[in-house]
C-alpha cells in the first residue's frame, strides 16, 4: 500500500500549479468584483494539454484517469483560484466521460478534440427548477421529427451557459407515464448551443462570480439524430458514469480551497500580533487550525481512494460519496476558521479568505447534498430502509 503520489502525479501538480501562479490575488479579486469568465486561464491550462487529461491520446488528450485529474484539480483551487478558477475547467475534465463511454468513434472524433484545445466550451444541462436532485422526474421534452429532436423545457443552474457553444443535455424522449421503470425513456445529447433557441438568464449569486450559473429556456431547440449519444432512452445509465468522477473532483476541489484558506490563517496568525505576541501562539487559534488540517488530510486520502477505485474500475459509489461529503464539510469549516482568524480583517476583501469562505459553500450544496449522501451511505452500504 503506497501513499505517495508517483513522480508523475507529483509534475502534474507542479506543472499545474505553475500555470496558475500566473494568476495572483489581484486577479481573482478583480474577478469575485467585477466578473467575467477567466478566458486566459482556460486558454493557458488548453494550451498546455491540461483540459483533455482524461480524454483518450487518440481523440487529443492525455489519457490519464480521474486520481490525476483531482490532482490538478486540487492544484487549481489551492492556486489561490478556489472555485472560480477549478469551475471554469471542472466540465471540460469530467463533463464528456458519457461521450467517451457511449459515442460512437465518429462522435468522439468530431465532439472530443475542440474540448482538448480550448476552442470549444460545454455546459451540462440536466437539473430543472421543480425535480432538483430527482432526475427521473425531469419535464424537458425531446421528441423525434424524422432526423432530429425537438426540445422544449427549462432547466436551472448551468455553469458557464453564458460561454458555453456546446451543452451536454439530457431530456425526456418517452413520456414519464409510458415507462415500466422512471429511469427509463431519458436520452442524452451533446450538440451546439444554439442561442437562438435557448434563452439564458443569468443567475446573481453569493460568490463564484466568475463563472456563471444560468437558467435556460428551451423553445424548439433542434438536434440532430447524429448528437444522441448512445440508444434512446438509456441517458439515465450514461450519466451515473460522470457522476462519481464529478463528486471525486469536486471533493478534490473543496480540499483545496480549505488548505488555501488554512495557509493563510496560519500565515496570519504568525504575524498578527495582540497583546505584545502572535496571535499565533494562543491554542484558542492553534488548536481550531490544527483540527481543520486533519480533517482536509483524512478528506484527502479517501477522496485518492475514491479515485483510484474509479481507475481501476471498482465499485465507487460509497468512496466517491463520501470524499465530497467530507471534503464539503472540511473545507468549509477551514474556510470558516480562516475568517475567525483574522477577526475582523477576516470579512476584508482585500484579505481573500472571506471569498474562500463563500465559494466554500459549493462543494457542500453541490452537485448533491450532504443530506442525500447521508441517506445514500445509510441505505446502501448499512443496508438500512430507503428514506426517500
Amino acid at each position: 500500500m503506497d501513499f505517495a503520489l508517483s513522480a508523475n502525479q507529483e509534475s502534474i501538480r507542479e506543472a499545474v500549479a505553475k500555470i496558475c501562479a500566473r494568476y495572483d490575488d489581484a486577479y481573482w479579486l478583480k474577478k469575485d468584483k467585477e466578473g467575467g469568465f477567466p478566458a486566459d486561464l482556460h486558454k493557458a491550462l488548453a494550451d498546455a494539454g491540461w483540459l483533455g487529461i482524461c480524454i483518450p491520446e487518440e481523440y487529443g488528450g492525455s489519457g490519464l484517469g480521474i486520481l490525476d485529474a483531482a490532482i490538478m484539480m486540487r492544484a487549481i483551487s489551492e492556486s489561490g483560484a478556489g472555485m472560480s478558477g477549478a469551475s471554469a475547467v471542472h466540465m471540460n475534465v469530467f463533463g464528456l466521460n458519457p461521450v467517451v463511454v457511449f459515442g460512437t468513434r465518429e462522435q468522439c472524433q468530431r465532439m472530443l478534440p475542440g474540448i482538448v484545445d480550448g476552442r470549444e466550451k460545454a455546459c451540462f444541462a440536466v437539473t430543472e427548477p421543480n425535480t432538483g436532485l430527482n432526475t427521473t422526474q425531469l419535464k424537458t421534452r425531446a421528441v423525434r421529427t424524422g432526423d432530429k429532436y425537438v426540445v422544449n423545457g427549462q432547466k436551472v443552474w448551468i455553469s458557464t451557459a453564458q460561454v458555453a457553444n456546446k451543452i451536454l443535455l439530457l431530456a425526456r424522449t418517452t413520456p414519464l407515464e409510458e415507462v415500466k421503470n422512471p429511469t427509463f425513456g431519458l436520452s442524452l445529447f451533446y450538440t451546439d448551443f444554439d442561442r437562438n433557441r435557448i434563452a439564458v438568464h443569468e443567475i446573481e449569486k453569493m460568490g463564484r462570480k466568475a463563472v456563471d450559473s444560468n437558467e435556460l429556456f428551451f423553445e424548439n431547440f433542434e438536434i440532430p439524430v447524429a448528437d444522441r449519444l448512445g440508444e434512446e432512452g438509456r441517458g439515465f445509465e450514461y450519466i451515473l458514469h460522470g457522476m462519481n468522477p464529478e463528486r471525486i473532483l469536486i471533493a478534490a476541489e473543496a480540499v483545496g480551497l480549505g488548505h488555501l484558506a488554512l495557509s493563510r490563517a496560519a500565515g496570519y496568525a504568525k504575524t498578527r500580533n495582540v497583546f505584545n505576541r502572535p496571535i499565533g501562539k494562543n491554542q484558542a487559534i492553534q488548536h481550531p487550525l490544527a483540527k481543520n488540517w486533519m480533517e482536509l488530510e483524512a478528506a484527502w486520502l479517501m477522496t485518492l481512494q475514491a479515485g483510484w477505485l474509479y481507475d481501476k474500475g471498482l465499485p465507487c459509489g460509497p468512496a466517491a460519496n463520501s470524499a465530497k461529503y467530507l471534503a464539503g464539510e472540511a473545507g468549509f469549516r477551514a474556510c470558516e476558521q480562516a475568517v475567525m482568524t483574522h477577526g475582523g480583517f477576516g470579512y476584508a476583501k482585500e484579505f481573500h479568505v472571506e471569498r474562500y469562505l463563500r465559494e466554500s459553500l459549493i462543494p457542500r450544496i453541490a452537485p448533491i447534498s450532504p443530506q442525500l449522501i447521508l441517506s445514500f451511505i445509510a441505505e446502501k452500504v448499512l443496508g438500512l430502509p430507503k428514506s426517500y
